[in-house]
Order: C-alpha cells, then structure tokens, then sequence
C-alpha cells in the first residue's frame, strides 16, 4: 500500500469533531488519482499514474480539490534526485499549483471552505487530484484572479519579486538586466519592473522565432530584447547612451552569458544567480569585480519561504502585492499549453524541449 510521508503534507489523524465542509459535485473519497515517483530518474521511467489514499479530516487539517498545477524545472530536478531538497519516497510529485479547500477540521480557522488555497513549501505533491494536509501549511490566493493566474503564482513571480525587492533599493528609471529573458521568472521580472518604472534589458537566446518573441516581450513592458550574442559587440555602448547601466543583474542561465552580464554592469552593484540552466559554471571575471565592485549572491525561493514560515504576514504581503498586479492586468499568466492529467507525460517533455512552451499545465 502507498503511505503518503510528512514530506509530502498528507497526514492521518483522528478528530473528536465535525469538519466544516462546503458542497460540491465531488463527495469525500477514500482514495485520489497521484503522479509517483517510487525511485529517482527519467520522468518517462519513473512516473506512473496510481490511486493513493485520502486521509480523514483532523481537527488542525483540510482537504483540497487540486484544480491546476504546473511543470516547473525545479519539478523535473525533483523527478531525477538533483534538487536542493529531495523528498523521501515514495513521493507525489508537483511543487505548485492552485486547490479549492473542500472541508476543514473544527480547529481551523485560517482558511475556509470554498477558499482557493496554494502550498507554501516545496515538495507538496501537487501532481493529484486531492490532498490532506496541515492548515499552516497552505496560504489562500483571491477567487479574482484567473485560476491558471493563482496556479502558477507561488513560485515565478515570487521569486522575481523577491530578487527585485530584497538585494537592492530599484528606483524608477534604474536599470535591471537579465539573461533567460523568456522564462516564467524573467517575464515576471519584465512586468514588476514595468509598474516600478524601471527599465530592462532582457537577454535571450537566439532562434528562429526571435522577432516574435521580441514583440512578446515587448508587450509585457521590456525596454531592450538582445541576444547573448549581442552583450559582446560594441553596437552595447549605443544603447547605454540611451539608459542607465544596471544596478542588478539577474542569471538563470551561468556559463558565458552570466560572465557578458557582468561587463554592463555600474559600479557597486549586484548580480543574483537563481540558476543554471546551461549547467555550467559562472565565471567571475576579475577585472569587473576590483574595478566596479560588484556583488555576487544566490537565491532560491524555497530557502526564503522556509526561512519565513512563521512569519505568515510576510508571506501573505508578498502574495497579495502579486495578486493585487494580476487584478489590475500588470502581471499576466504567460501562455500555457493545458494538458489534461492523464496525458501528463505530454506535459513533463514539453517542458524539457528548450524550444518549445515550458509554461504546461496539468488540469484536473
């Protein structure tokens, strides 16, 4: 029999009351369809669909209909054991998505039947159509919001926002550069920088879609779409004629487009790295360093939600700057390609296709 670890927020526990319940199309089940994971590798080799047990209600839990949940990089990393933080297996896989709270044990109060609800650790296991888990361990997200909105709101834009609002004061009229322009991240960049009145220069591979994708972004508020070809040659002085040097630097990418990165930057400022999809190192040239004393950090969203898991309010703050962007269409759900949950393998290649839309859900 499947057991559903800790890890993975779906706990049995024995309640002395009534849960609070909301009436919906679906009633209670003892089990839920899950994509595990029972070692770690290939998603083609190690993901399979599987009926898992629901656990009841306890009195500090709630049960949620999962309504949507991307594939995210990070959830690729997870599948082939070379993420930050592993999950003990068997184990559900999905790190984000969006879930409809269906009842509620009788000594919650923080969230309500009906109220749509996200995950605030790694490793939930949204990959499922239902979960039991503690009611600390979800946040809720306004019914406003379109739900692929709310289903891909925790990880992205959060992390853009948190690397835009935490290692330097950006005020309006400075100046952002990021390589890995298109991804969910560097269009949430685009888009919170936008409404702050800062500028971009977004850097992206070259391909044979560049002038659409240009026109893309673009049309989310990007001041400057360059390829990393171009962060070599001389053609870059003209454009600092034009907008001040950056401040920050934001690298998703490593190998030689972070090291280009660092020649633009002005004196005193900072460059964060929040991956390495090249899978090379990041060079460090000595020069820019001494001479503009540049700062170099790392960050990763899901350090900085665990480091602030008892501080709620900062948490809800953050989600609620975002939410408030989505209501006002200043942060727009990037194009995604809905895949329905038994056609999951279609979903996880697609998001490993460089070329292709990484941005898939898996809808319920």
């Amino acid at each position: 029999m499947f057991t559903l670890r800790p890890f993975l927020s779906a706990r049995i526990a024995v309640s002395h009351c009534i849960s609070r319940k909301v009436i919906t199309r679906n009633t209670y089940k003892t089990s839920c369809e899950a994509l595990v994971y029972r070692q770690y590798g290939p998603h083609s080799e190690v993901l399979r669909l599987e009926d898992i047990p629901v656990p009841h209600v306890g009195v500090d839990d709630i049960h949620i209909r999962m309504l949507a949940a991307p594939v995210n990089p990070a959830d690729i990393n997870m599948l082939e054991g070379n993420y930050g933080i592993l999950p003990s297996l068997p184990a559900v896989g999905g790190n984000e998505g969006i879930g409809e709270v269906v009842s509620t044990g009788c000594h919650v109060h923080t969230v309500k039947p009906g109220q749509w609800v996200v995950p605030i650790d790694c490793g939930f296991g949204t990959w499922r159509t239902e979960a039991v888990c503690k009611a600390n361990e979800v946040i809720p997200v306004s019914k406003d919001i379109p739900v692929l909105s709310a289903a891909t709101l925790s990880v992205n834009p959060c992390t853009a926002y948190r690397m835009l609002m935490d290692f330097v004061s950006l005020e309006p009229g400075d100046t952002v550069i990021q390589n890995g322009a298109n991804s969910g991240v560097g269009q949430a960049v685009i888009q919170i920088c936008a409404s702050m009145g800062v500028n971009t220069i977004n850097v992206i591979r070259n391909r044979p879609n560049f002038s659409e994708m240009i026109e893309k972004l673009q049309s989310l508020g990007a001041n400057y779409v360059i390829t990393e070809d171009m962060l070599q040659r001389p053609e870059m002085a003209n454009l600092f004629k034009e907008v001040e040097r950056p401040k920050l630097a934001l690298n998703c990418v490593g190998g030689s487009s972070a090291g280009s990165l660092f020649y633009h930057l002005k004196y005193g400022s900072t460059m964060v790295t929040y991956g390495g999809m090249s899978k090379k190192p990041t060079p460090l040239p000595a020069k820019a360093m001494i001479f503009k004393n540049i700062k170099v950090c790392g960050f990763w969203m899901t350090q900085w939600k665990r480091n602030h898991l008892h501080d709620p309010a900062k948490l809800m703050e953050m989600v609620s700057y975002l939410t408030e962007m989505a209501k006002r269409g200043q942060l727009s759900t990037p194009s995604y390609t809905e895949v329905p949950f038994h056609d999951f393998n279609i979903a996880l290649q697609a998001t490993m296709d460089p070329y292709s839309n990484k941005h898939v859900l898996i809808m319920n």
